[in-house]
């Protein structure tokens, strides 16, 4: 079965590539609904977000009837977040799809073994292995221009203005991006080397929207891990931050994983 999901997913990433956002969302609609009906959605930001990133998201999935909470994670320790989105999690009742976009795909990696997750999503969005040097695996796929722009401070990270309009929102009105850079939660530089201890991707069923012009992680890396992870995988025209620039489609997509659609 998960070797058949592969097979679909890397179709659908070169389709999508090809033919742009008309056909991803004809993609989100192949992609067949988990078999277990999730009554809840759980989502998790990023590095240099906060739970704001998902607000074009959450009324999509709301009016669909599903009970969604956006975690607002510290980006202090993968300790902290995970405690973040545990507590999250421990407050759901019944089946409930565990969401996470870019870093956060770590922290659901490793907590979303949890009884009630019912599915995975991750979007433009890290999956390590457990105990794997994930700074070291992405370093074998392109750079993005985005690191460039990467400033610490007091052993923090953010992403400066110019770098952050021109490569981390790449794809989004300018002024709407700028709300999105005025909300930046600074990061911990150590939280990108950190190391998970659990892989729920292995043992959960998980899906995979990869954005062909991300600039913050390279599109074959994503390719890569969803593929990887055996993901039911679709391939948006956007930019890292793909929930902003097309809600329908991830909402879809997370919709799907719910088996909702």
């Amino acid at each position: 079965m998960k070797s058949n999901l592969v097979k679909v997913a890397a179709t659908l990433a070169v389709l999508a590539f090809t033919s742009g956002s008309a056909l991803a969302q004809s993609a989100v609609d192949m992609i067949k609904p988990a078999s277990i009906q999730a009554k809840n959605v759980v989502l998790v930001h990023g590095a240099w977000a906060d739970g704001s990133s998902w607000a074009k998201v959450i009324p999509i999935l709301q009016k669909a009837g599903l009970h969604v909470t956006a975690v607002q994670n510290r980006l202090t320790s993968l300790k902290d977040s995970d405690e973040d989105v545990r507590r999250a999690l421990a407050q759901q009742d019944g089946p409930t799809v565990l969401a996470g976009h870019s870093w956060s795909g770590t922290a659901i990696s490793d907590v979303g073994n949890a009884k009630n997750v019912s599915a995975l999503v991750y979007v433009a969005a890290r999956a390590p292995e457990a105990g794997e040097d994930f700074v070291a695996l992405q370093k074998t796929f392109p750079d993005t221009p985005v690191r460039a722009g990467v400033e610490k401070f007091d052993g923090f990270t953010k992403v400066s203005e110019d770098a952050f309009l021109k490569y981390f929102a790449n794809g989004i009105d300018k002024d709407e991006a700028r709300v999105y850079y005025a909300v930046q939660q600074p990061t911990a530089a150590s939280l990108f080397g950190e190391r998970t201890t659990d892989t729920a991707w292995k043992s959960k069923p998980v899906f995979y929207a990869v954005s062909a012009e991300d600039k913050t992680i390279s599109p074959e890396f994503e390719a890569f891990l969803a593929k990887r992870m055996g993901a039911q995988t679709i391939t948006l025209d956007a930019g890292h931050l793909s929930m902003v620039s097309h809600p329908q489609e991830i909402a879809d997509l997370i919709l799907k994983a719910a088996g909702r659609k």
